[in-house]
């Protein structure tokens, strides 16, 4: 019996150390937060900003303000990236990023785990 036990603890430290390190191998760096920032930022504002402007000015509005969006891409990157700090404790990261963008946008600070190569945002608040 305590052969069996010894292996069962060996075995459960062997699962538990191999977790770990594939959670260390899958910890997402700051750049693959950059792309799922600006992708969701981007999603946000042809979604929520760009619709509500066609109600307010027209569906041309619309049209232009997504072309805009998927066009300033690149810079949106940028913003995203120097409004991030990541806290890295190598079996996650969190990702805290402050947007201050000018109106009609209001400001915004998001924090979102990464763990196993996904984004997890749990907390969206305007600032």
């Amino acid at each position: 019996m305590d052969k069996a036990l010894r292996f069962v603890m060996m075995l459960g430290g062997l699962i538990v150390a191999s977790g770990g390190i594939l959670m260390i191998m899958t910890n997402p760096s700051q750049h693959d937060y950059e792309v799922y920032a600006t992708d969701a930022l981007s999603f946000y504002l042809k979604d929520r900003v760009c619709t509500q402007a066609s109600t307010d000015f027209g569906s041309f509005v619309q049209s232009y303000c997504k072309t805009l969006v998927d066009t300033g891409q690149p810079q949106i990157k940028t913003i995203i990236s120097t409004a991030t700090t990541q806290h890295n404790f190598l079996i996650f990261s969190i990702y805290e990023t402050e947007l201050a963008l000018p109106a009609p946008v209001p400001s915004y600070g998001f924090q979102t785990i990464g763990v196993m190569q996904n984004f997890y945002t749990y907390q969206a608040e305007k600032l």
